[in-house]
């Protein structure tokens, strides 16, 4: 039988750490000033890419991080100081950059990592597949998975009806919200690999 208690468990856990309602005022941030359709495209490509990174790191993350070398406090630090880059661009409104290179910057980073998958929701997904001993909880977690990756998408997706609107002032005050609360994010996620390090030590 599907185990419903695996699934409740992985499906809240991630939804509070890939925080689809706090994502949309970031994506709307980051694809300002492109047309509707592109947007749309670019909210399909940034859920696919995380839901691929989350798919190899469930089942092959903890050997990827022991080949590397690379402990979980280090991958959160340094998705954290990437996290702080973006975040002064949207502060400072430094984003005006080449279009193409601006849309694989948008689908790719931040949003779809580690925006979506970041550090925290990688070492859920990880402790979840170790943890999950049973064939109906396997099928739960992945199940899990993918709903949370169709409710990011669904926000992602609906919330450019925003843009109408708010229009163009509203966008720019929508970027500097955006870019207040990803440095709080990013500032957090380097304090907690700070405090993994110092824990482990």
């Amino acid at each position: 039988m599907f185990d419903f208690a695996v699934f409740g468990s992985l499906f809240l856990t991630l939804f509070v750490i890939m925080d689809p309602v706090g994502i949309a005022p970031i994506f709307l941030a980051l694809t300002a000033g492109r047309p509707a359709a592109k947007q749309r495209r670019m909210a399909f490509q940034a859920v696919c890419v995380a839901f691929g990174v989350i798919v190899v790191f469930g089942l092959l993350g903890q050997q990827i991080l022991d080949y590397l070398h690379v402990s979980i406090p280090a991958l959160m630090i340094s998705g954290g100081l990437l996290l702080l880059l973006i975040a002064l661009d949207l502060l400072t409104g430094k984003t005006d950059e080449p279009q193409q290179t601006k849309d694989v910057n948008v689908a790719l980073v931040p949003l779809g990592m580690p925006l979506l998958a970041g550090p925290g929701a990688i070492v859920q997904v990880i402790l979840a597949v170790q943890h999950a001993d049973s064939a109906s909880g396997q099928a739960a977690v992945w199940v899990a998975i993918l709903a949370m990756h169709l409710v990011l998408w669904a926000t992602m997706r609906y919330s450019l009806g925003i843009v109408r609107v708010i229009k163009d002032g509203g966008v720019v005050l929508v970027t500097r919200l955006a870019g207040v609360m990803l440095s709080a994010i990013a500032v957090q996620q380097v304090i907690n690999g700070i405090t993994q390090v110092v824990k482990g030590a």
